[in-house]
């Protein structure tokens, strides 16, 4: 009985040890079981990449206005079923010069996802991508930054880079100053900022955009897309 008790205890820790090591590994923003991932770029020069995630919605042209003033390059992880709701706002992206990735179509969670789902969310989203006029190959981005086998397994196939972050004012602030000093206090030469200004109905986000923006130039950092700060890898 008492070994019996004894194999039921290291089964249950077993248990306990696997399901904390697959939390940790599919919220990792810079490991993944198949391919590269990207949270940063290793450099000492002061550049760094502003990311949004989602859309394309009615947000667009005051977020295009507003990198337009500051003569910036941002790259958009924008979701299928978002460009399919709104076209012209995602042409209006890929006309201004900015960088598109793929944030997949649903946006669902890309975990203990069958392969043809993965696949389908992935290429149904790089076809509505093309079609609003960007030619090169999107980044991928994973929804939530969720990933654990089929996904970056799919992505490695491939040859598709997978994007993350290193920093999300939004994660953990919801007043503008408040993103705006995690920013100033956070940033480093070759992060990645993420933020969701695209369905933001307050404003608050744009506001807290157009402070990074200001704080960051003051700074002396320029602000490309992701795949020019990749060039600067060390």
């Amino acid at each position: 009985m008492k070994k019996k008790l004894a194999y039921i205890g290291i089964g249950v820790l077993l248990f306990f040890v696997l399901a904390f090591s697959a939390y940790k590994l599919m919220n990792a923003r810079n490991y993944q079981l198949f391919g590269n991932i990207t949270s940063h770029v290793e450099t000492h020069e002061k550049v760094v990449a502003l990311t949004f995630d989602d859309g394309p919605t009615e947000n667009t042209d005051a977020l295009l206005s507003l990198l337009d003033d500051y003569q910036v390059k941002a790259t958009f992880f924008l979701i299928g079923k978002d460009i399919e709701e709104n076209p012209e706002e995602a042409k209006k992206i890929a006309e201004a010069g900015h960088q598109i990735g793929n944030h997949t179509y649903s946006h669902k969670r890309m975990v203990l996802k069958s392969t043809s789902f993965i696949k389908k969310e992935i290429e149904k989203t790089d076809a509505l991508i093309a079609r609003i006029g960007y030619q090169e190959t999107p980044m991928v981005r994973p929804p939530y930054g969720k990933k654990l086998i089929g996904f970056p397994y799919y992505l490695n196939k491939h040859q598709r880079k997978t994007i993350t972050w290193n920093l999300e004012p939004d994660t953990y602030f919801t007043k503008v100053d408040e993103k705006i000093n995690y920013v100033k206090e956070n940033i480093q030469p070759g992060s990645i900022i993420l933020m969701h200004p695209m369905y933001d109905q307050t404003d608050n986000e744009l506001q807290a955009i157009a402070g990074i923006l200001q704080t960051l130039t003051d700074e002396g950092y320029a602000m490309v897309t992701v795949d020019e700060l990749l060039k600067f890898q060390k």
